[in-house]
């Protein structure tokens, strides 16, 4: 049975990832440093810091200072997963980071993906496709 499709005010777009942080200048440095992008201390202002990403879906942190009742629960799931042309050079900079690695590089075909944890547990994947 087809089903039209039915108009929406929604564009089947993801806008923004929002990632619960508990130190919101510590975070940017990682995140920044994990990207290869400059570090600008003076730039971080709580409550949120958007990272600068280079793709239409923009990467925010959130330390949820006016949310006194916050509770960070980081993910034990994958919350979304950052891009590479080099899975092995991904997995060893991080490895050289001392960022925890949480599920070792697995090879479908050509495709390949690790899962590491950021600052606060929440669990991040990298992938080449």
């Amino acid at each position: 049975m087809f089903v039209a499709s039915i108009a929406s005010p929604i564009a089947s777009k993801v806008n923004n990832v929002f990632i619960h942080v508990s130190d919101l200048k510590k975070s940017v440095e990682w995140y920044c440093d994990l990207l290869g992008i400059p570090f600008n201390e003076d730039q971080v202002e709580s409550p949120v810091h958007n990272i600068p990403v280079t793709s239409e879906t923009g990467l925010t942190l959130d330390d949820h200072t006016f949310d006194p009742g916050f509770t960070l629960n980081p993910s034990e799931h994958v919350l979304f997963n950052f891009y590479v042309h080099d899975i092995d050079e991904a997995y060893q900079f991080l490895k050289d980071r001392g960022i925890t690695i949480v599920k070792e590089i697995e090879r479908i075909g050509d495709f390949a993906y690790f899962n590491f944890k950021d600052l606060d547990g929440n669990v991040l994947m990298i992938c080449n496709n």
